[in-house]
């Protein structure tokens, strides 16, 4: 198991109103991740992730597709900083 790095995503697109939020708490928490997700009042999704960078690297490829039903437009990508103990679901802000 490599270093933990902790990257903050903002998915743009179609990501509302189609389980993206569960959809990504899903797959971090199988691949044993950190963090949280939440959506975001303009119609973003937000997300912190924290693991191995293999495996953020993981998550990330996955939210540029994210479930079906969504449409991805673009993943922001920027390092972050943060400690956690699971992944949880936020309320949005």
């Amino acid at each position: 198991m490599g270093a933990t790095i902790v990257r903050r995503l903002v998915i743009k697109g179609r990501v509302q109103g189609v389980g993206f939020r569960y959809g990504l708490a899903d797959e971090a928490r199988a691949l044993g991740l950190r963090g949280w997700v939440r959506n975001c009042r303009d119609g973003d999704v937000e997300a912190m992730v924290a693991g191995p960078a293999q495996d953020v690297d993981a998550i990330i490829a996955w939210a540029h597709k994210g479930p079906p039903g969504a449409k991805v437009s673009a993943v922001s990508v920027e390092p972050a900083e943060g400690d956690f103990a699971n992944f949880e679901i936020n309320p949005t802000t």
